[in-house]
């Protein structure tokens, strides 16, 4: 029987865009515990973590394409999508990209979690210039109200990074916790201005930053008290904008 670490071994040959991520032995030792049962909910404390990087071509061509929008655009990928896109609409280079990200990551994800399958994705590429788009966030199930943990695999390409709530929310204390309430809903609080309050998180460490370029596994779901749902931010672009590119795509269980 093929184990689970050489089937991950035997993926790279397989996928277009992506390189999968060779673990550490405590990351290995998460991955085996998550892959037996992924609503342990310390183990996702330790999420996210990277799984792939995205080769240099495949970076180059997402960036510069990436490079053509003043504004941002959004592409949510369901069957309309796949219709206008491959089927009805004419060429569209990041319609190709998203494809071929999303197919690397399903191979990955029938590695890792067997039993997921597809729930919902989108894309979104530009010039990002809105700090915060929603504030600290969690990616949920709005059609599934009773969905606990599921894997969603996020990826930035360019210099736009996202930021995470690290460790076991949970365990702040209530000072951190009410700074973490003003990023959510970036709002001021007795602690400080939520600006104020983004960079001394990030000098805590309470913040982590997920590296660009990198496929990251997080949690996704509404917040079920068996599950750990990964909190996260968009860094704040420079003045200006930056030119970016953004990937997702979350599963559910059968």
């Amino acid at each position: 029987m093929t184990t689970l670490a050489e089937a991950w071994a035997n993926l790279g040959p397989t996928l277009a865009m992506l390189e999968p991520l060779q673990f550490s032995r405590d990351q290995w030792s998460l991955i085996e515990r998550l892959h037996s049962h992924f609503d342990d909910r310390e183990a996702q404390t330790r999420l996210p973590i990277p799984i792939a990087r995205f080769r240099k071509p495949a970076t180059e061509a997402i960036g510069a394409h990436a490079q053509g929008f003043d504004g941002v655009q959004t592409e949510y990928v369901d069957d309309r999508w796949f219709t206008e896109k491959f089927v009805n609409g004419p060429s569209d280079p990041m319609a190709d990209h998203a494809r071929l990200y999303n197919d690397d990551v399903d191979r990955m994800m029938a590695v890792l979690f067997p039993s997921a399958r597809y729930r919902k994705g989108h894309y979104a590429f530009g010039r990002f210039t809105v700090p915060q788009p929603h504030g600290l966030h969690t990616d949920h199930s709005a059609e599934d109200p009773d969905a606990a943990g599921e894997p969603i695999c996020i990826a930035r390409i360019g210099t736009l990074g996202t930021h995470y709530v690290a460790g076991d929310h949970e365990s702040y204390d209530s000072r951190t916790r009410s700074m973490l309430n003003a990023l959510r809903y970036w709002i001021t609080v007795p602690e400080g201005e939520p600006e104020a309050i983004f960079d001394e998180l990030l000098q805590r460490q309470v913040l982590g930053t997920i590296p660009v370029d990198h496929v990251m596994l997080m949690v996704a779901g509404n917040g079920s008290k068996g599950a750990h749902v990964t909190q996260h931010i968009a860094a704040r672009p420079p003045a200006g904008g930056v030119h970016s590119a953004f990937f997702q795509r979350q599963y559910k269980f059968t």
